[in-house]
């Protein structure tokens, strides 16, 4: 159950959050304002763009969804299973997620169009990082499934059955961290423009790194005992 689960679960799921709102603000306001944190918005252009787009913005399009779906495919390999386990290479997807924001920050400065799919590559990424939580499935990286889930709860509630506050705890700290990291992506954009991305890129070095030190404390606990 999710009231089993640690209190760094908030505040990982907050940041994750976080990161994902600000990259696709970014996304959003420069990359022909195009979603990078979902493909459902990308997809639907490629659709309508069948019709109305030049070949080569179709091949754009479809250049950030497979990006996309190969960043989940590196989340396939490095993390196995969708529920949280302390000791999956959680820490090594935050790295690679890290370099990839890092590479798009430098292709789009340099006025390349490349860096989108990188860009999308680390939300793919990011993602994959599911994790089930008394049987919904938590993403960082859209809210449209928590607001699902949420409206599922109340109406649940409503017919008087038990209401998990602390799954609803967690649908709320990340909705609030998505849409916090808009505003801060919108604010960093018009400031450093495309070197804004270093920040989420750090963030996600911060949380590998703090990840990573846990989990090896823990494994000392464990062999002490």
């Amino acid at each position: 159950m999710i009231s089993r689960l640690p209190n760094w679960v908030e505040t990982g799921a907050f940041v994750l959050a976080l990161i994902a709102g600000y990259v696709n603000a970014i996304g959003f306001l420069s990359f022909e304002h195009q979603s990078v944190s979902h493909v459902s918005g990308t997809a639907t252009l490629i659709g309508v763009g069948l019709l109305s787009s030049s070949m080569a913005q179709l091949l754009h399009l479809v250049g950030v969804l497979v990006a996309f779906f190969f960043g989940a495919a590196i989340a396939g390999v490095l993390v196995h299973g969708a529920t949280l386990k302390l000791g999956r290479h959680y820490d090594t997807a935050l790295v690679i997620e890290a370099l990839l924001l890092l590479g798009a920050m430098v292709l789009l400065s340099e006025g390349s169009s490349y860096g989108h799919f990188l860009a999308s590559a680390a939300c793919g990424l990011q993602n994959a990082l599911a994790t089930t939580y008394s049987g919904a499935i938590v993403r960082t990286t859209h809210v449209t499934g928590i607001f699902t889930d949420l409206g599922l709860m109340l109406g649940a509630a409503l017919r008087k059955q038990p209401f998990d506050h602390r799954k609803a705890k967690l649908f709320l700290i990340i909705v609030c961290g998505f849409i916090f990291g808009g505003t801060a992506g919108t604010y960093a954009y018009t400031q450093w423009l495309y070197t804004a991305l270093v920040l989420p890129s750090g963030a996600c070095l911060l949380l590998a790194a703090l990840y990573h030190g846990y989990r090896r404390r823990r494994r000392e606990d464990l062999q002490v005992e």
